[in-house]
């Protein structure tokens, strides 16, 4: 038997990867098929569900509902919608702000003295080594209205003797918007930065031969060679935006809530396991769509050639 299986590749391959995928089938192919099959189901008045075959929770995430006010047997809430555009939205802009902050960076390290880029990665690896809880509440202690920010702004202001009231920057979609960039900027300047690195300089020197300045270069050579890594970066960042619910818990506190905030919610506090498992798959959906055409419109981890 041992001499067979040393003949056959195949077999090899399949042994290899088999505890691969006992762990996918057990850790994501069963839950999945089990929460499709919650999402079909029905509440039941304590919190338990009662397996059946009912539209109802996606007919009630698409904002439609029987039981309405004013006598109307059918009406439309678009709650559910909103906060599943507010999700989208949010995480768009997350993904081109930290785009635009993590390239420059990125670019800068990659063409850093080598001695020195060891110690920029560090420095861009160093928030990672503490919990994202912690970072997110340090955040919270910085945009309150007694936080450094308004203590500073206060400052600058008392000494231009301007009078100065403290900003409203915490439970606000813009303190989300902050703490999502911070959270996710490290995931973004390690894949651009890795396809940087690989750029042989000896492009740049024939650019500069050919009479290309530094911003074309950046336009025709370095921009289409680290696509790759860009492509990487946006959907390290994108699909986890677009779940978290840390961030807008803490920082946009009901003020904010998201698509990960209302599962949460479902979950826990509702205690209603078929809507929450409707609104996941929602979710789950959603994201792999815009990922989807995101990487056919741009390419994932394919050779790109310099026009």
């Amino acid at each position: 038997m041992l001499k067979r299986l040393r003949e056959n590749k195949s077999a090899q391959g399949t042994l290899l990867i088999s505890p691969t995928l006992i762990v996918m089938i057990g850790l994501l192919i069963i839950p999945l098929i089990l929460t499709l099959i919650v999402s079909f189901g029905q509440r039941s008045p304590d919190g338990n569900v009662i397996y059946s075959f009912s539209l109802d929770n996606y007919i009630r995430l698409a904002g439609f509902s029987t039981n309405c006010t004013g006598g109307a047997s059918f009406c439309f809430n678009p709650l559910y919608a909103q906060i599943l555009w507010r999700s989208l939205t949010l995480a768009f802009n997350t993904t081109v702000l930290v785009i635009a902050l993590a390239y420059p960076l990125a670019y800068f390290i990659a063409r850093a003295h080598p001695k020195r880029r060891t110690t920029f990665l560090f420095l861009v690896l160093i928030p990672l080594w503490t919990n994202f809880v912690i970072r997110v509440y340090a955040w919270m202690m910085l945009l309150r209205k007694e936080g450094v920010i308004n203590i500073i702004l206060g400052w600058i202001m008392g000494l231009l003797r301007i009078p100065f009231t403290p900003l409203e920057m915490l439970y606000t979609p813009g303190a989300v918007l902050v703490g999502m960039v911070y959270e996710f900027l490290p995931f973004m300047i390690l894949p651009i930065y890795t396809s940087l690195e690989k750029i042989d300089n000896s492009l740049y020197e024939a650019a500069a031969d050919l009479g290309a300045n530094s911003i074309r270069t950046l336009l025709r050579v370095t921009l289409p060679l680290s696509m790759p890594g860009v492509v990487a970066g946006t959907i390290l960042v994108f699909i986890p935006v677009m779940g978290t619910f840390i961030v807008s818990d803490i920082l946009g506190g009901r003020q904010v809530i998201l698509v990960g905030n209302l599962i949460q919610r479902q979950f826990l506090d509702a205690r209603d396991p078929t809507f929450g498992s409707a609104a996941s798959l929602i979710l789950m959906v959603l994201t792999l769509i815009v990922t989807y055409f995101y990487t056919r419109k741009f390419g994932f981890g394919e050779e790109i050639v310099v026009a």
